[in-house]
């Protein structure tokens, strides 16, 4: 799987088209491989202990049938897809499941998972606070240890403090090549199209973590060997709102004329912004990291004074940070995309609506139900919105 000629972009695109076919060969050689569902579970507990963690998803282009049994239409197509695809057998190369209190249909599809997937046996659902004060810390940090206990059990092994130190630096280090990653698309024009970027962040999620950092490695060094491209004057975009599992919407946007340069996603900037601290107790750095870094709108980030704060300083306090990427990233418009039922992602739409406005950057709402039967309506509406933005 290493030759040159597997390096790269080339190789990135088929471990995405194909991420579960790496894991079978995995599998194969031995390795034991544990499924996550969302961002909150921590992944270094799972690379100290032996397990090679395998983000999973849903699959768009599959039908949902099995899936509607447990979980009714009317509630997010991308867990109904996940559950679907479990109970299919799709997922049976996985040795667990890590889910997480996400949202109310994700902690109900753990639970689901346990009860009508028959394998992987091994299931653990991850309550995860939906505030980050310190009681709320404190509490998540327990539950990590719950974690570590039955993820010890599985494994037949103890924790080594020592595994996991080196677990969050190899995992930290992951963060980093992403964040080189992304700033190969900061150049007008970015030497790194959207499409690829997304690729290959999707192509690490079910890689060994030192297997994903020679990936990236050599992504980063063949893109900035390339020459620059010509300028083409392409409106330059940012993607933010729920789960994207695929390029599809990255590949509408090149096609109508733009670019995606950077993102709010939790397959994007969210997984990686910020790293694990490594000082004091690691699993106290871990449960910070989970629940106060990831910025996601499932947690809420509440005034620091009693008194609350008036509307605009609150806008800014909760996303603040995306104005940085708009200026960084030389950002022309914001696509905010949520799948269909997506409370958590719903919701937040008039407000971060509100905040780009006052920023001045235009800006559309896209909902969408995960799937391929919508792609003309979405390919129509982006099309749109480029050409408002020429």
């Amino acid at each position: 799987m290493m030759t040159d000629e597997h390096n790269g972009l080339a190789r990135a695109e088929r471990l995405y088209r194909d991420r579960a076919l790496r894991a079978r060969e995995l599998r194969e050689g031995g390795a034991r491989l544990m499924g996550y569902l969302c961002l909150y579970p921590p992944v270094e507990l799972m690379t100290a202990l032996g397990f090679v963690p395998f983000r999973v998803f849903g699959d768009r282009r599959e039908p949902v049938t099995e899936g509607n049994r447990v979980l009714m239409p009317a509630v997010c197509p991308f867990l109904r897809s996940l559950i679907d695809l479990g109970m299919k057998g799709q997922y049976a190369f996985l040795d667990g499941l890590v889910g997480a209190h996400i949202c109310d249909v994700g902690s109900m599809s753990v639970h689901l998972w346990r009860d009508y997937v028959t394998a992987p046996a091994f299931v653990h659902f991850l309550d995860v606070p939906h505030t980050v004060h310190a009681p709320a810390l404190d509490f998540f940090r327990t539950q990590i240890e719950i974690l570590l206990k039955d993820l010890e059990g599985l494994s037949g092994r103890r924790l080594d403090g020592t595994a996991l130190r080196a677990a969050i630096a190899a995992h930290n280090r992951q963060r980093a090549l992403l964040r080189d990653l992304y700033d190969l698309r900061r150049t007008v024009p970015p030497r790194l199209t959207g499409v690829e970027a997304q690729r290959t962040a999707l192509a690490v999620t079910g890689l060994p973590v030192e297997e994903g950092n020679d990936l990236l490695a050599a992504v980063i060094a063949e893109v900035r060997q390339r020459p620059l491209p010509a300028p083409s004057g392409a409106p330059r975009l940012l993607v933010w709102g729920s789960v994207i599992d695929d390029t599809s919407l990255f590949e509408l946007v090149a096609a109508a004329g733009a670019e995606v340069v950077t993102d709010d996603i939790c397959v994007g900037t969210r997984a990686f912004s910020t790293d694990v601290e490594t000082e004091g107790d690691p699993l106290t750095a871990l449960a910070r990291h989970y629940l106060a870094d990831i910025r996601c709108p499932r947690t809420y980030r509440q005034a620091d004074d009693a008194g609350g704060r008036p509307y605009r300083e609150d806008l800014e306090a909760r996303f603040g940070y995306l104005a940085a990427l708009i200026r960084d990233w030389r950002v022309d418009g914001v696509i905010l995309q949520s799948v269909m039922y997506c409370d958590t992602h719903g919701y937040e739409i008039p407000a971060v609506r509100d905040y780009l406005n006052g920023l001045g950057v235009r800006n559309f709402y896209l909902e969408h139900d995960y799937s391929d039967g919508s792609r003309q309506q979405v390919r129509t509406r982006v099309e749109a919105f480029v050409e408002m933005l020429r």
